[in-house]
């Protein structure tokens, strides 16, 4: 049975977007949307991702991971269940803008339809954007805009927030400050260091992350300004 790729439709009206991913078989059959995630470190995000790919009615496919070094256990997992991998490192490269622009490539061989940064430790600079800006997707362990940056739970509890969280977004140009998808909140408990609240982050997270992609590829999205919602 042949299938045909359903466009990136982005009709705009005023300051809403709307897409839709996903391809179609002539039977009307929907196929799942490729996924290219991006990992720095063990891919423990990734492996929950992996795992909730291998449902068909899930709605994405990973289809390559990458990274910005080798030898991680992010790369071995994905390896382990047949999933192609690339790297690109940074050192690799004259300049930032050389590795973005190899970076840009890597990932436009895959032909994703979403991006996903699981724990990648690289910001993505405009050759990443001018390509895959909208669809690009990544987690942090605040609850956004509150506590942007490296150090969110610690930050968090320094502050003496009673509820912290995790918020999923897409990435712009700037830190931590692309259009909310998602967030989850989770309580700060007496006697809480960095550690232990990070930990319980960590967990909320990975549930925000494969849910919400899961829905994004099945549904598709709509930005209004800087309002998500999934059909």
């Amino acid at each position: 049975m042949r299938t045909r790729r359903a466009p990136l439709t982005r009709p705009r009206t005023g300051d809403v977007e709307r897409v839709r991913l996903g391809t179609s078989s002539e039977i009307g059959s929907v196929v799942a949307a490729r996924v290219v995630v991006l990992v720095s470190g063990s891919g423990t995000t990734l492996q929950a991702l992996l795992d909730a790919a291998a449902d068909p009615g899930y709605g994405a496919d990973i289809v390559a991971v990458g990274a910005d070094r080798h030898d991680i256990e992010g790369l071995a997992r994905a390896e382990k269940v047949g999933v192609p991998t690339f790297v690109e490192q940074l050192a690799d490269h004259p300049t930032r803008a050389d590795w973005d622009a190899a970076l840009t490539d890597a990932v436009a061989a895959h032909d994703p339809q979403l991006v996903v940064s699981a724990g990648f430790m690289k910001l993505v600079g405009p050759a990443f954007l001018d390509r895959f800006g909208g669809r690009m997707v990544n987690s942090h362990p605040a609850l956004l805009p509150s506590f942007p940056g490296m150090h969110g739970p610690r930050d968090a509890l320094d502050y003496g927030v009673k509820i912290a969280g995790c918020t999923l977004f897409f990435v712009d140009a700037g830190v931590d400050t692309g259009p909310i998808i998602d967030q989850r909140a989770v309580p700060v408990l007496p006697g809480d260091d960095v550690a232990a609240l990070h930990e319980r982050i960590k967990v909320a997270e990975r549930e925000m992350l494969v849910d919400s992609i899961g829905r994004l590829a099945r549904e598709g999205w709509t930005v209004t300004g800087r309002k998500v919602s999934i059909p």
